[in-house]
């Protein structure tokens, strides 16, 4: 899939410019159909799915700094760089550097353990049993009651829009109660857990 742009780059006369939230993500319709939803007056909002190749964690942190390289970004007037991606197949050592390269430049992370869906999950029930992978997290996704027919090519965000204050909370409840434990969020130990929920506020902030 191309890049999704909502940014007009040229300014028109003496019209402020607006900050830009750049959200770097795997190219996956999950995580880009969701994320389009949030739209805002306030800033701009620049999707930029990374090929599967870059897919591991460090790579796609490495991919967003050469990406951002190509792109106006002045985090002195707003812009900020979110980086979205998964547990996956991912080792502690990857996501450490991926850590460690996110934060030696700025940008956040919105970090998933197993999967996305697990942000999807915490809208209906308050998750804290590991789950061993996505098709896990799916699994329990589709039961009675929740998003029965879901799929990843699915627009899901109208239904989970009232329940997202839920999800926040619930995903706030558990990062805490890990960060008690001396667990390291962003790590294979930490399932579940998503820090998507801090994406989710930044956004709402800026509506």
């Amino acid at each position: 899939m191309g890049r999704i742009k909502e940014i007009e780059r040229k300014s028109h006369g003496r019209r402020k410019r607006k900050p830009v939230i750049y959200i770097i993500c795997e190219g996956s319709e999950t995580e880009i159909r969701y994320f389009k939803k949030f739209r805002s007056r306030e800033c701009n909002i620049d999707i930029v799915p990374i090929p599967s190749q870059y897919k591991s964690a460090d790579k796609l942190v490495q991919k967003s700094l050469a990406t951002i390289g190509y792109n106006p970004y002045y985090p002195d007037e707003g812009d900020i760089v979110w980086c979205v991606f998964d547990r996956d197949d991912n080792s502690d050592a990857i996501l450490m550097k991926a850590k460690q390269t996110a934060v030696k430049e700025g940008y956040k992370i919105a970090f998933s353990n197993p999967s996305f869906e697990i942000w999807f999950l915490l809208h209906f029930s308050n998750q804290t049993t590991p789950l061993e992978n996505c098709e896990s997290v799916v699994n329990q996704l589709k039961k009675k009651g929740k998003l029965e027919q879901y799929e990843k090519n699915k627009e899901v965000y109208e239904q989970l829009k009232s329940l997202q204050e839920v999800a926040i909370e619930r995903a706030k409840k558990r990062m805490y109660e890990l960060q008690e434990e001396h667990i390291e969020i962003i790590s294979r130990e930490s399932n579940p857990v998503t820090t998507v929920f801090e994406l989710v506020e930044y956004l709402n902030s800026k509506k």
